[in-house]
């Protein structure tokens, strides 16, 4: 079970765009470099960013913008937006139980219902984080850590 680090990657660039935003330029070299990651991998989630009308990154121009309050984008939505588990499921079973075995052939009965119990409880927590929440969180220890 794991969630990708596609979604913290768009929390950071969201992060990012609203800290930086009037200062300097923001563009996916400085998002990368912030990040500490591969720059294709951020414009792969720049781009879903953008099209799910979060962000405006357009090309040729120099300083991407955000589209939308960060207290209005959940931490739901960008596990929606940018994390496959959140349409296969954050568990993935065990392909070949044996229809043999008395447990094999229940297993599914058995766990199914519990593991979806513990996805829903996961997403419904999700749903009540936004992305705002982080950043003032990050502005806090950015004061507190940070000289400018």
């Amino acid at each position: 079970m794991q969630i990708t680090s596609r979604f913290t990657i768009a929390i950071h660039i969201l992060g990012a765009i609203d800290y930086f935003h009037g200062k300097v330029p923001v563009n996916s070299t400085l998002l990368a470099q912030s990040i500490g990651a591969n720059p294709v991998i951020v414009r792969g989630v720049m781009a879903k960013l953008s099209k799910a009308g979060y962000i405006l990154a357009s090309k040729g121009k120099n300083d991407i913008t955000l589209k939308t309050s960060l207290n209005d984008i959940t931490f739901y939505d960008i596990y929606q937006l940018v994390d496959d588990s959140a349409q296969k499921g954050l568990f993935h079973f065990h392909e070949n139980p044996s229809p043999d075995c008395p447990v094999g052939h229940n297993i599914h009965q058995a766990l199914d219902g519990k593991l979806d119990q513990v996805q829903d409880a996961m997403e419904n927590e999700m749903k009540k984080i936004t992305v705002g929440d982080v950043v003032d969180d990050l502005m806090i220890a950015i004061n507190k850590n940070c000289q400018d």
